[in-house]
Formats: C-alpha cells, structure tokens, sequence
C-alpha cells in the first residue's frame, strides 16, 4: 500500500501561480537620436577610416596602413626577434597578391608562395640585420614586393608576415 501513495506523490505537478508583476522586469530605455555623445577615445579621434576598397589591393597584415618608416620597421622585427622567432626575407616581381589565373576551384590562389631571399636568418639578434637584407633585397630588385616573416622554431610555424617594400605606385 505503501508502494502505491509514493507513486501518487511522484507525478503530482506543482500548479501554476501565474505570470511575475510587471515590476520585476527593466523598463524599456527611451531611444534617443543624439549623435553628440557618441563615444570617443578621448576627444582627439570621432572615426578611423576604414580601407577604401576602390583601387587599392589588400596584401597582407599591415596593409591598411601607411607604408612603414625604417623606425617603424625595425620596432616590429624587435617585436619579431623578442618572440624567438626567425626572421625571413621573401619577395615577389610580378603580383604581390593572392589572385586566381590557373585554377579556379575552392581554396586555391596563386600568388602565395614568393621566392625567399637568402635562407632565413637564424641567430640574428638585431633588427638592424634585418634591415640591412631588406636594403639588398630592394637594390637587387627595385620594383619587387618584399615581405618579413617570423618562423617559431619550436611549433615550425610561420607566425608573422608583412610586406616591408612595394614597388611604387602600390
């Protein structure tokens, strides 16, 4: 008999107490159209401008922004050597994009392997070696795109690439 009341008790429901009060949920926030107070990142800058898609070819990482200064060069290949990474000079004379020619299927571009200039540059401790292959390179070949990648080592990844020259008029 036992038995019986337990699995009475086990499929009973709790009835139904309604809906809460409309207290317990935020009030709608009024929309308003006032662009003045939009945010800023200190009032020197409203907008950054985004890459103008007309005439301009997207290369690789860094290529929205204008073309890097020696200084500026030399504090990523820093940022490049203070990661243990291997730096590597590549260059390209016809296209320095990816682009489609040869085939047309998914997931395949040409384009994306460029000549290495010399081997890459194990034991280099300072930007300036870099750079001063980065000078050679663009003396040897003036109109060429040349880009700056970092190997790890120790995962054989590449973990950077940027193009460090184009020719003019890119």
């Amino acid at each position: 008999m036992t038995t019986g009341a337990v699995s009475s008790q086990a499929t009973m429901i709790a009835p139904f107490t309604g809906l809460r009060s409309s207290a317990a949920f935020p009030a709608t926030k009024e929309v308003k159209n006032d662009f003045s107070s939009l945010p800023s990142n200190g009032g020197r800058v409203q907008c950054m401008k985004v890459w103008p898609p007309i005439g301009l070819k997207k290369y690789e990482t860094l290529s929205y922004v204008p073309p890097l200064t020696e200084a500026q060069l030399a504090k990523e290949v820093d940022y490049l050597l203070h990661n243990k990474w291997v730096p590597c000079l590549e260059f390209e004379l016809e296209h320095g994009f990816v682009y489609r020619e040869n085939h047309r299927s998914p997931r395949y571009y040409d384009g994306r392997y460029w000549t290495m200039w010399k081997l890459a540059m194990f034991g280099c401790t300072e930007s300036s070696q870099v750079l001063k292959e980065l000078n050679e390179c663009k003396k040897e070949y003036p109109n060429a795109w040349i880009r700056i990648i970092g190997f790890d080592n120790v995962r054989k990844v590449q973990c950077i690439s940027f193009i460090a020259s184009k020719p003019d008029g890119y």
